[in-house]
């Protein structure tokens, strides 16, 4: 049997590893359209709202004060440039190994590989700690063993992400709503304080509380740089929407709707939260490691709210860990399915959801948890540190992708995309230079730095990989962009 196939056009198509499943789906790749328009918002919205805002802004408004704002508004444009130029590769080709099959097709194999495996690596760190931290919230309510409740977390999200990808839909709709109402009702709140002025806050609520207390920037702007990846990692996973492009229904009408939402999320949800919240409580108040929403909450004497907020930061977890089960079955299929990873990982069931990647990386978030369970906080340290600069690759390689994309469909040498991001390459080089700020900001910090030690460690033991995979299977470094420019959404299925 040869390695090649002949395609219509005489042009060798690289045949599937054994007992993968044939793309005879350009689009969906085998898997289900069951995602519609309504589940990929939310999507969208729960990847821009995490345990980064609800926790960690903590943090950062120590550090930065009042012009915390300014940074999440920045870094929310940032974020959009990258969104739209995301949205132009997946109306180019809507796949389900998004970013790590156009890293393979603009930048090549080896990045295809580097970005795959990292993606995956990162949301299997990311489910190793959300569902932990999970559990942890649980002992609010009851004093259960934290293992078991990590245990029952994992084994639900699991099996809902085997079920059926529209299952996962669902459950990533409602914790998203969830999150959502919850601060929405916290500026609804706020706004009610500054204009009528109930609760106690009521007599001291101002807007003047931005300038006030040591002026917008109190820790100049140094402290304000210094917060950038602490806001860049709240923004982690706001790629997924891409990710869901092979089981979107009608992907080239959802996905653009959903990505143009992003300017007023992070508009809403991060800058008009921070403006209401510090203008009610100044920021002197907050302190590192407690969520601004608690403190918020007992500041105005709403002795319920640090309950509201449990429970809502206990559904952001299990959001993120949810997203991580899905992200990582379809990541190792894609890099399957491109002979850079074990063919078993191919295999779909019944209901278009990929088995044994699913799995494997379930297995390994519950070894996590055990190690978590066993050498609690130490174990982590290094590996958790990684995810931001994980997830800042899987950016680097869509702003990289969509430049190389764009220059190339310019030259007519591929169809341009429906869904062209304004302005660029400029706005794309922007964000790039942007990411270079925040990779610089994280080497001075000595608190982020030991993300920039663990980087080349995972690059050279998949430097390493590859070579071997290269040697052992040379179609792992095999890309044929004529059959993958076939694949290429028809200009008349455009919209």
């Amino acid at each position: 049997m040869t390695s090649t196939q002949v395609g219509k056009d005489g042009g060798d198509l690289p045949t599937p590893p054994t007992g993968a499943h044939p793309r005879t789906d350009a689009h969906g790749e085998g898997y289900q359209r069951a995602l519609g328009a309504r589940q990929i918002q939310m999507i969208a919205i729960g990847g821009a709202i995490g345990t980064g805002l609800f926790l960690g802004a903590g943090k950062a408004i120590s550090k930065a004060g009042p012009s915390l704002i300014l940074a999440y508004a920045v870094a929310g444009l940032v974020i959009f440039f990258i969104m739209r130029a995301l949205g132009e590769l997946l109306m180019y080709r809507p796949v389900s190994g998004s970013f790590a099959e156009y890293a393979r097709e603009f930048v090549g194999p080896f990045a295809g590989f580097v970005t795959g495996w990292t993606y995956w690596l990162f949301w299997v760190v990311t489910g190793i700690t959300e569902v932990t931290a999970a559990a942890t919230y649980m002992t609010y309510w009851w004093d259960i063993p934290q293992w078991l409740s990590a245990l029952v977390f994992t084994v639900i999200l699991y099996g809902a992400n085997l079920i059926s990808v529209k299952l996962f839909g669902e459950l990533e709709f409602w914790f998203s709503m969830i999150k959502v109402t919850a601060i929405i009702g916290m500026i609804l709140i706020c706004a009610g304080i500054l204009t009528i002025g109930f609760s106690d806050a009521g007599d001291t609520a101002t807007v003047a509380h931005l300038w006030n207390e040591g002026g917008f920037f109190p820790e100049g702007v140094g402290g304000t740089l210094m917060t950038l990846q602490i806001v860049m990692f709240a923004f982690l996973a706001v790629e997924l929407v891409g990710v869901t492009a092979g089981e979107s229904k009608d992907p080239e009408k959802n996905l653009p709707k959903a990505i143009n939402t992003v300017p007023w999320r992070i508009a809403v949800f991060y800058v008009g939260a921070l403006i209401m919240i510090l203008s009610v409580v100044p920021w002197t108040t907050f302190q590192p490691g407690v969520s601004p929403f608690v403190a918020a909450f007992e500041e105005m004497g709403f002795a319920l709210g640090a309950a509201v907020v449990n429970f809502v930061v206990l559904t952001a977890a299990l959001s993120s860990c949810n997203s991580g089960m899905y992200s990582t079955g379809r990541m190792l299929r894609d890099l399957a399915l491109n002979s850079q990873g074990p063919a078993v990982f191919t295999r779909l069931t019944s209901r278009g959801t990929p088995l044994i990647g699913t799995t494997f990386s379930a297995a390994l978030m519950l070894v996590g948890v055990w190690i978590n369970y066993r050498w609690p906080g130490e174990a982590f340290t290094y590996v958790v540190s990684f995810a931001t600069i994980s997830g800042m690759w899987a950016w680097i390689m869509i702003l990289v992708s969509q430049i190389r994309y764009r220059a190339r469909a310019d030259r007519g040498e591929l169809p341009k995309s429906s869904f062209r991001a304004p302005g660029a390459p400029f706005t794309s080089w922007f964000a790039l230079s942007f990411i270079s700020m925040v990779i610089v900001m994280m080497a001075v910090d000595e608190d982020a730095r030991i993300s920039l030690y663990c980087a080349p460690v995972w690059a050279l033991l998949l430097g390493v990989s590859y070579l071997v995979l290269k040697r052992r299977n040379p179609d792992a470094a095999a890309f044929n962009r004529q059959k993958r420019s076939s694949d290429a959404v028809p200009s008349d299925a455009r919209r």
